[in-house]
């Protein structure tokens, strides 16, 4: 995975964990057209990439992300073009920015998003996009679309937010125009861990190194089944459990930890090659 010159989105290996970073740093990781289409980019390659056992998604410098580009925004269309600023945007959203989260929430590994500095607008929402969201103890998540832009939360924001957090909470986020620390995002369910600033990398490392070393599938039956039980009822999510555990058990990944435990000692899982 070789860097390329000017990359607005990087992807590096350390062993089973790929790191992808935002590379805008000068302008705190605007996420215009450009950086987003590689990040789409970066993260098909590591999908693809079999030996890539868990991803960290971070920024260089001195922030995570500042969300939207306003400036390209707010930019006259192509010649010809007789949208609106409002057509444009959402268009823009539908074919690239939505994908973007879900590239995330599909990525065959797990995600750790690795916030190193101010996640705000539509990079508050990217921050929430991952499995796993670690936070430097000085970073600190912003939703100013509704008091600040008279629009809604996007990027996943709003659906990321309540069932994280619960409605008062993520109300509260959408309207009051306050910065929710990294303290605050742990103890709210926001995020996982906080770290201190010049530990937050090689933490990150170690938690996504902890996931690497899971049963290749793991992340993707866990998604699910989370996705699943809150839809269903407890019964509809109890057969579904049990009809899991008929595809499951007897598996070479369940015969293995079987193994392990009766010798005492830590299961090896194959990756996904």
């Amino acid at each position: 995975m070789p860097d390329v010159a000017g990359d607005l989105a990087r992807l590096e290996r350390h062993g089973e964990v790929a790191v992808l970073s935002l590379c805008d740093a000068a302008r705190l990781n605007p996420l215009g057209i450009p950086l987003q289409e590689q990040l789409r980019a970066r993260l098909a390659e590591a999908a693809q990439d079999t030996a890539v056992r868990a991803l960290v998604l971070t920024g260089e410098g001195r922030g995570f992300c500042v969300g939207a580009d306003l400036s390209s925004i707010a930019e006259a269309g192509e010649p010809g073009d007789a949208r609106s600023i409002g057509e444009r945007t959402a268009d823009t959203m539908q074919r690239l920015s939505n994908r973007l989260v879900l590239d995330l929430q599909a990525l065959p590994v797990p995600v750790v998003c690795a916030v190193n500095g101010a996640a705000a607008g539509a990079g508050a929402g990217l921050a929430l996009a991952g499995d796993f969201t670690l936070m430097a103890e000085s970073a600190y998540l912003y939703f100013p679309f509704l008091p600040r832009l008279g629009i809604v939360p996007d990027l996943g924001s709003t659906w990321f937010l309540e069932r994280r957090a619960g409605r008062a909470r993520a109300l509260g986020a959408a309207l009051l125009d306050e910065r929710i620390s990294a303290a605050q995002a742990v103890a709210w369910g926001l995020a996982w861990a906080q770290a201190p600033d010049a530990a937050l990398r090689e933490q990150a490392l170690a938690l996504a190194g902890r996931l690497a070393r899971l049963p290749a599938h793991a992340v993707l039956e866990a998604r699910r089944a989370l996705d699943a039980a809150a839809s269903r009822t407890l019964a509809e999510q109890l057969h579904y459990e049990s009809e899991r555990q008929r595809a499951l058990v007897g598996g070479p990944d369940f015969l293995e930890g079987v193994r392990a435990f009766g010798e005492r000692r830590a299961p090896v899982f194959p990756g996904r090659g």
